[in-house]
């Protein structure tokens, strides 16, 4: 039975007839198809889509939401529908058993159907509301088809009913327009959002993102995120206004998925590498406990020779393939749109040479143009957004695994991988991805695309085609070469990168001390040269670039040039009309995109190949073992610490460390570690805390552990929280920590009490302040095992006996707690139950300090040569060698913070009980860092000058001039292709085609040249810029004061020379020429469109206004979205900087799960700008593209109009330009706010040429003497210098004359202002009255490294760069090597250094970490006995060394210094009594200045100082 007598038994009813449909000036559809295709078409999708829609349902749960008015009206209007369907059955089935004739089976199949399809919907929305769906897009699609399709009939009907009256049958017309009105109701209601589910996150969050509640038309539209941009367009965007992430897109949700992935990954390869190793025999006992214990023992002796890596990239796909995959179905769909406008380019052409074709086919293919464009708009930025939502995913995803992977890498690991390298892991190479998934599928679908091109081409030329492939087959092993070069080139220049990025960061770390030795000039030349060797990389690069733009460029021309004329020449009857011209030129069109994309796609693939390695790498290092301290099998033994047989080793390949350590300590005594400098105390402690790779033995620990490193890791955050530690609030307990660590009068002193911000690793905080806020925190977080190395190194002797008597000795707050205590002070020792004595890495004597004393070992020995003590009466010891020393002065300290108070003694206990939180009335105070803020409004255009002025205003001007010459010559080769095609046809052919070939060849040509210089001359220019801006950035934070660094975080700082600077390097000169190439383009089409259909004149200034104000619109609020998003990327790195410094600490703390939550808060809030900002984009772009959908509907629909007029050739190149225009206009845009968004990267360098500077480093005049100083006299006469402005003085009225020669103490309490006096006189900070004379000279007259380079400091940090010992002591290569070996000879290292396997090329690592902290003492000695100038200052120089070693630095400078002035900021109080003089300071002024003798006769303040310290 065919369709004919399905539709009606006498076939009177055909299905289908062209004369009725076609060939027409009314067209309709039969009778037959109406009922038939019409019908079954909406029903067939929603039966297609139904069942998987209802599987996708099932699967993602919502919520439940409550029935509602929509929800009942929209079941209510599927059910009425229904019963229409029903009703429209029983008619038939009524008709048939009254009426004549036989009714045809369609009047009973189609309502049928009809009608089940209606009950589906109804079904279905109620399901939805189950599943918690409020907008569906699936029904809404549905009804939309039904209504489509329903409107055709609708028309027909009316036109039925004018032509037919009688033969109309009133119940089914009836019927049919109650069933159109339902439609119209329920697709109004299909595009109306339903209430929240129950209990959803939308209801708890103050911001929700608008996108859960968006009805389906308002998500595919992109409507939903106007309202933030019009609240942008008004008034800037602030933080507040930003919704929170989608749930799906938080760090919590993201992050365990990939390392979930990732370690599944690793376990396989660990699984494969077992199989392979071991016979099958083995591997099947492998189940039982025993053989996987021998079987891993086996795996560390016997590696294979190739081991197979694990996959991050497999792992990657599993865990955002899924979703991603969503995108390739919309780019198919994309891909076979695109080639819709060539085939009406082609039907258009067509009608206009056809002139007895009916009017409404123009209209037909202009509607037709204008419905496909817009869906294939809708369609690609859906494709855009999941793409950029996936790589905002994986970039969350990236820096969480990055972070997790930071807190758990063994040491060994942490020398391959340096802070720089992590950070560029999480900044750069993270970016990397995030750039390529918006690319990746172009893998597949440029290749897709030109097949279809392909094949439509040889439908209208037929093989000449081939001469066309032949040429793109020739362009990809071009391409193939420059993307391997490129690859070479990347990967060098990322090395250079990581390598300039962690000098930088050391540089900024060890800011200071780079001052204090006028270094400054030789680090920035270390990092330039870095920079010029990253700059020649670039170089190459783009010469590569140029070529490669040269051949995308050209590739498109020549594929139509030789396809051209090989088929004019191979049959002289092949006539180049319009339409094969003009469809041939748009299908060459749609190929530029994937030919030019491809090249790009491979580079961003070898990119991202670089990084994923990197990754890989990273993420594959070695953990630390996490079973190497056993804490459960302490718990039943009477030992809370024990370690039997241990060696141990910082890493794998190097030999032990620490060997045949044997020690058991029982629960809850004190245990002292003392021993030499480098004989493994730290290590000991490091053992314990499992940082240490454990080669033999086993260790076991009982309990928790608190640990207090020796040099103490302080947070950007407030005291309190220091102290704290993330645990909760106990106030009585948190008072009594304080006043037994001695803090209560730094509180005192702090300008907001304990709410006071601290800086970046302390720096408004004192050595000592640090150190007690350290051992606070390990206090107040009450664990079983205490660790501490060495807390009592940096404070005054008589704050030092008060925590020991208040917190660590047998009477203090942890009496009932295991400690253990590596010291150097000795008069602590009779107290504890044990000491270990430590030597080379190994326990040489324990015992009780009477047994050590008794045995007459090395022990007792040592101590009595170091300590000369008196055994009194009761055997109370006095000793007469002090502890490690001074705090020194809080004031170094108490850098900017407003309202100091010095305190000349230690507060009493509060008896009172006042609580601790002084000045908290207002917590503003106590703010120090400054936060990254964001500019607002629009970017200066001072900024694009300071660009423009980089790059050279020459090099401008040709690049735009050339610009110009190229896209001139593009328009006039196809304005002549135009001519060419309307020549005459004389006898089959056309006369002057070879003429016309030459001519458009040459102009082709010439385009080429033109391409190839601008391209050159634009990344030249980009470079040269590059270059400008980064020395000019450089200099001027090295030129800026010390106070600058302590305000602004090294987090800011590293992010301008990291992410801002590969901006300027890659991204702006890239989207310059992008953003010229397209207004050339946009400019040209506007000008073809005008020439040949004039009237859209009328249009084109109503859109332009219209692009104009959606672009003004949309730049205000994305511009704001990109600076938000650029502040907020900066703490993400300072606090992965902080956590790195602190690891070991937050790991012995067992506090990693609270700083990973801290790292992803800060991922999520960056993240929050950069979503908002990425939608912003397809807001745009669905707009744009609409403008632009106009435009080619507009040129189609007065092309039509005017189709008498118009000659084909003219049609074709109008519309074949306007279908270009669309993708032009959006891309301009994109660039325009690109540019505007990326150059504030510049505006963000340039941020620091106005901060304040230093004075001059260098003065010409008046000339200073060569050899100044040459007696060493210091006077100082009336001298006061502040903090701030805004600030108490912190030294007044200074007046005193330090003779040549003369060997000075500086003494004082905490805040007393010791270290200040040293700061004026390197004039860290400037004096704020009276003047400084060396030798006669004002130093205010100075240039400051005239000034520092002639005084000596060897301060109280020891700072380390990475690089070799020799770059450390000497990096303005001043001295031969005998000079460097004789200074490391004096300074007590020479046997250590010789011992190295390297020497003096011995590799430091980053801060020297892999020295300890008294050899990089040492080593700073070296630095000032090198330099030997006639004044050196101490600053606690000896502070972490023991006591034999400091009696042999003493002996060096008395000798080595002799004749010079020394300065000694007093730490051992013993050290400074054979000086000439003692300067007693109080509060910023001299109490009293005499010699050592004199002043004790007086018993004055220096009287009691000694007698704490136990020297009278």
């Amino acid at each position: 039975m065919g369709f004919d007598t399905f539709c009606s038994p006498d076939r009177s009813d055909p299905f289908w007839d062209w004369n009725r449909t076609w060939y027409t000036e009314n067209p309709d559809f039969t009778q037959c198809f109406q009922n038939t295709v019409l019908v079954w078409l909406p029903c067939l999708y929603l039966w297609v889509c139904g069942p998987i829609y209802l599987i996708y349902l099932h699967s993602h749960n919502h919520g439940y939401i409550c029935m509602s008015h929509l929800n009942k009206a929209k079941t209510a209007v599927g059910l009425l529908l229904w019963i229409i369907c029903w009703s429209d059955v029983f008619y038939s089935f009524w008709e048939r058993s009254h009426g004549s004739s036989v009714l045809a089976p369609v009047h009973l199949v189609s309502p049928t159907l009809l009608g089940l399809t209606m009950l589906l919907a109804a079904l279905l929305v109620q399901y939805e509301r189950m599943k918690g769906v409020r907008s569906s897009g699936v029904m809404l699609i549905y009804w939309l088809l039904a209504l489509l399709c329903a409107t055709v009939t609708f028309r027909s009907r009316i036109l039925q009913v004018l032509d037919q009256t009688l033969t109309v049958s009133v119940w089914r017309y009836t019927t049919f327009y109650c069933y159109y009105t339902l439609l119209l109701v329920a697709l109004f209601l299909s595009s109306l959002t339903d209430q929240p589910p129950l209990f959803s996150q939308a209801v708890k969050d103050p911001n929700p993102c608008p996108e859960l509640g968006a009805s389906f038309l308002s998500r595919i539209s992109f409507w939903w995120i106007t309202r933030i941009m019009v609240e942008g367009y008004k008034c800037p965007l602030e933080e507040k206004d930003l919704w929170s992430l989608n749930p799906e897109d938080c760090s919590q949700r993201v992050v365990p998925q990939l390392v979930h992935r990732w370690k599944a990954e690793c376990q396989k390869v660990i699984r494969t590498e077992q199989k392979t190793l071991y016979s099958p025999k083995t591997a099947q006992h492998s189940e039982c406990k025993n053989a996987q214990a021998v079987e891993s023992e086996i795996l560390i002796v016997k590696t294979p020779l190739k081991t197979k890596e694990p996959s991050l990239f497999l792992a990657l796909c599993l865990t955002f393939g899924p979703y991603f995959l969503v995108s390739c179905f919309y780019k198919i769909i994309q891909d076979i749109l695109m080639f819709v406008g060539p085939e009406i380019l082609r039907l258009l052409i067509d009608f206009v040479i056809n002139s007895s074709a009916p009017t409404w086919h123009g209209y037909f293919y202009t509607a037709l143009l204008f419905s496909c464009t817009s869906v294939q708009s809708l369609i690609l930025q859906k494709y855009f957004h999941v793409c950029f939502v996936s790589g905002m995913r994986l970039r969350t995803a990236i820096i969480g695994a990055v972070y997790r992977k930071a807190l758990v890498i063994s040491s060994t690991a942490r020398r391959t991988s340096t802070v720089g390298e992590m950070v560029n892991l999480m900044s750069v190479d993270a970016q990397r991805f995030m750039d390529l998934i918006t690319y990746i599928n172009m893998i597949w679908s440029a290749p897709l695309q030109v097949v279809l091109a392909l094949y439509f081409l040889w439908q209208n030329l037929g093989p000449s085609v081939l001469a066309g492939v032949a040429v793109m087959v020739l362009m990809v092993p071009v391409n193939a070469v420059i993307a391997m070069k490129t690859k070479t080139y990347q990967v060098a220049q990322m090395k250079s990168k990581d390598t300039r990025i962690k000098l930088m960061n050391e540089m900024l770390n060890g800011i200071k001390v780079l001052k204090l030795y006028a270094w400054e000039l030789a680090f920035k030349d270390k990092v330039s040269e870095i920079r010029e060797s990253e700059l020649r990389v670039l170089k190459k690069a783009a010469y590569l670039g140029a070529v490669s733009t040269f051949t995308w460029v050209c590739a498109p021309f020549l594929v139509a040039l030789s396809t051209f004329t090989v088929y004019i020449l191979i049959n002289k009857n092949n006539v180049l009309d319009a339409q094969k011209a003009f469809v041939s030129l748009a299908l060459f069109n749609i190929l530029r995109f994937p030919l030019n994309m491809l090249p790009m796609v491979i580079s961003s693939m070898v990119q991202a190949s670089v990084s994923l390695r990197r990754l890989r790498v990273f993420l594959s290092h070695e953990e630390l073992q996490e079973d190497s301290v056993e804490h459960q099998a302490a718990a039943g033994s009477l030992h809370s610490v024990s370690i039997v047989n241990g060696f141990f080793s910082w890493s794998r390949t190097e030999p032990p460390t620490l060997k045949r350590l044997n020690v058991c300590i029982p629960e809850g005594s004190l245990v002292a570690v003392v021993g030499h400098v480098g004989s493994g105390k730290s290590s000991l402690l490091s053992a314990l805390l499992g940082e240490m790779d454990k080669l033999e033995g086993t260790v076991a620990v009982k309990g928790s552990v608190a640990y207090v490193p020796q040099q103490a890791w302080i947070q950007n955050s407030t005291l309190r929280d220091n102290i704290m530690f993330g645990q909760e609030r106990r106030e009585a307990w948190y008072q009594l920590v304080v006043e037994a660590c001695a803090l209560q009068p730094d509180l005192e002193i702090l300008p907001a009490g304990d709410k006071t911000e601290i800086g970046e690793k302390g720096v408004n905080l004192s050595g000592g302040q640090k150190q007690r806020v350290s051992l606070a925190r390990a206090v107040y977080c009450e664990r079983a095992v205490y660790l501490l190395d060495d807390p009592l190194s940096a404070v005054d002797a008589h704050v030092g006996k008060h925590i020991f008597d208040q917190v660590i000795g047998p009477q203090g707050l942890l009496k009932d707690k295991t400690r253990v205590l590596v010291t150097n002070g000795f008069n602590y020792l009779p107290q504890v139950d044990l000491i270990l004595v430590m030597s080379q890495g190994e326990v040489t004597e324990m015992g009780s300090y009477q047994q050590l004393m008794a045995t007459e070992g090395a022990f007792s020995e040592f101590l009595r040569t170091y300590t000369a003590v008196d055994y009194t009466g009761n055997n109370e010891i006095l000793p007469k060698s002090e502890t490690k020393a001074t705090d020194s002065g809080s004031t170094t300290a108490l850098f900017g913070i407003p309202g100091v108070r010095n305190l000349s003694k230690l507060s009493q206990p509060n008896k009172e009980g006042q609580n601790v939180r002084l000045k908290t009335e207002n917590p503003e105070v106590g703010k120090l860092m400054e936060a990254d803020k964001a500019n607002v409004g629009r970017v200066q255009l001072s900024v694009f000058w300071a660009y423009l002025k980089a790059v050279g205003f020459f090099l401008s001007c040709i690049s735009l001039l050339l610009f110009l010459t190229h896209h001139l010559l593009s328009l006039f080769s196809n304005y002549w292709l135009s001519l060419w095609t309307d020549d005459p046809v004389v006898n089959g052919t056309q006369p002057d085609r070879l003429m016309r070939l030459g001519v458009y060849s040459g102009l082709g040509l010439s385009q080429g040249v033109a391409v190839f210089g601008y391209s050159l001359s634009v990344s030249i220019g980009g470079i040269l810029a590059s270059r400008v801006l980064h020395q000019s950035m450089l200099y001027d934070i090295l030129r800026s004061p010390m106070s600058f660094f302590e305000r602004t975080p090294s987090g800011n700082l590293v992010n301008r020379f990291a992410k801002e600077m590969d901006t300027i390097d890659s991204v702006i000169p890239s989207i310059i020429k992008m953003f010229i190439g397209s207004m050339f383009n946009v400019l040209g089409a506007c000008v073809v469109i005008l020439i040949a259909t004039p009237l859209v004149a009328i249009i084109i200034p109503f859109l332009g206004l219209l692009y104009f104000f959606v672009q003004r619109f949309y730049v205000a609020s994305s511009r704001q979205l990109k600076r938000l998003e650029s502040v907020s990327r900066s703490p993400i790195y300072s606090h992965f900087n902080e956590t790195l410094l602190g690891t070991s600490v937050i790991r012995a703390f067992g506090e990693q799960a609270r700083f990973i939550y801290e790292s992803d808060r800060r991922v999520d809030h960056n993240q929050k700008a950069y979503y908002p900002g990425i939608v912003a984009n397809r807001w745009l772009a669905v707009r744009l593209e609409f403008v632009g959908n106009c435009i080619v509907s507009f040129a189609a629909l007065f092309a039509v109009i005017a189709r008498e007029s118009l000659s084909p050739g003219i049609m074709g190149l109008s519309i074949s330009y306007a279908l270009q225009l669309t993708a032009s206009l959006t891309w301009l845009v994109r660039m325009s706010s690109d540019i505007e968004t990326n150059i504030v990267a510049v505006e963000r360098v340039k941020e620091y040429t106005d901060t304040e500077k230093e004075a001059e480093w260098k003065h010409k005049c008046p000339p200073i003497p060569p050899r100044w100083p040459t007696n060493g006299c210091i006077d100082i006469r009336g001298f006061g210098l502040r903090y701030r402005h805004d600030l108490d003085l912190a030294i007044r009225n200074m007046t005193i004359k330090i003779n040549g020669g003369e060997k000075v103490g500086i003494v004082g309490r905490t805040g007393a202002g010791k270290s200040s006096l040293t700061l004026g006189l390197f004039r860290i900070i400037e004096g704020a009255e009276g003047h400084i004379f060396i030798d006669g000279v004002d130093i205010a007259q100075l240039g400051l490294h005239d000034l520092r380079s002639r005084i000596t400091i060897i301060p109280q940090d020891p700072v380390l760069f990475s690089g070799s010992l020799r770059m450390n002591l000497d990096p303005f290569d001043n001295y031969d090597d005998d000079d460097v070996w004789r200074a490391l000879e004096l300074s007590h290292l020479k046997t250590f250094v010789s011992g190295l396997p390297d020497g003096l090329s011995h590799e430091c690592s980053e801060g020297g970490e892999n020295l300890s902290v008294g050899q990089r003492q040492l080593l700073c000695l070296a630095r000032a006995l090198l330099r030997k100038t006639k004044i050196l200052v101490l600053d606690e120089a000896t502070a972490a060394v023991d006591p034999e070693t400091d009696k042999l630095i003493q002996s060096t400078i008395r000798s080595q210094f002799e004749d010079c002035t020394v300065l000694t900021i007093a730490h051992r109080l013993n050290t400074i009594m054979d000086y000439n003089r003692v300067l007693v300071l109080d509060r910023g002024e001299i109490a009293e200045f005499d010699t050592p003798s004199h002043l004790i006769t007086k018993r004055g303040a220096f009287h009691s100082m000694a007698k704490d310290a136990g020297l009278v």
